[in-house]
């Protein structure tokens, strides 16, 4: 069956990644920026990050985006932002232990407080990469991973869950059924499924209240085993009554 959002959401995140490069283009890291040689690259590799617009090879977009301690942050993410974007979109962007790595990235940036131009585009991309991955039946990315990476690089769940709840066609359902799997132990345990720097609490209680206020009646139609949607009801139980559940799956923390 056609996904009628599909096409439109391919076209949204092409423009939002041609924002990207429109708004970003030209740009620079700091001429004095800098970063050791032993635990970042060479003075060479450093060089191209002055360079605007030149492609950088993902081994140094990697290092460059991961780096905690530049001292100029926002320059230099959004030197690569363009390249950034465009390598997340085709999978191309390694990670040590989860997406969310460059969900903080944008985070340390600070881009939100941007110039309103440059928070537009990079709000543009997030949005439109997203709607892309839940319309996609095989995203480059996984649901669950693009929406850890949402969430740390925007501070919130809200917009990425109120975007999920509306769209409702097969491949939607299909990554919330993964994402439910992939989540279960640790939201059980109630602990986040990602890790988190700032009101990890929070997620995790918005998340949890999310999935058993909507996925109950999506899955049971998508046709999920009933194993499965006893996981999402016990979500909604606390303490004993989760623990001494008939259906509780035995777990230890």
């Amino acid at each position: 069956m056609t996904n009628p959002d599909r096409p439109s959401a391919r076209l949204r995140l092409a423009a939002a990644l041609d924002g990207l490069a429109a708004v970003f283009g030209g740009m620079t890291a700091r001429p004095d920026e800098h970063n050791c040689e032993c635990h970042w690259g060479s003075a060479e590799e450093l060089a191209q990050l002055k360079v605007p617009d030149t492609e950088l090879d993902l081994d140094i977009l990697g290092r460059t985006w991961q780096a905690p301690d530049w001292s100029d942050h926002a320059s230099v993410l959004r030197r690569i932002l363009p390249q950034l974007a465009t390598a997340l979109v085709e999978g191309s962007v390694e990670t040590l232990f989860g997406a969310e790595e460059v969900g903080r990235s944008f985070a340390r940036g600070h881009w939100q407080q941007w110039p309103t131009v440059q928070a537009e585009a990079v709000w543009d991309f997030l949005h439109a990469w997203w709607a892309d991955t839940l319309t996609d039946p095989d995203p480059a990315v996984p649901a669950y991973e693009a929406l850890a990476l949402n969430t740390e690089a925007s501070g919130t769940l809200t917009p990425w869950l109120t975007t999920w709840e509306t769209l409702t066609d097969h491949p939607a359902d299909d990554h919330l059924a993964e994402a439910v799997a992939k989540w279960e132990y640790d939201l059980l345990g109630d602990q986040l499924p990602w890790d988190s720097w700032e009101n990890e609490e929070g997620k995790r209680t918005e998340l949890t209240a999310w999935l058993v206020r909507h996925a109950p009646a999506r899955l049971r139609a998508h046709g999920v085993s009933g194993q499965l949607l006893h996981r999402i009801r016990l979500l909604g139980l606390a303490g004993d009554d989760r623990w001494e559940d008939p259906h509780w799956p035995g777990y230890c923390y």
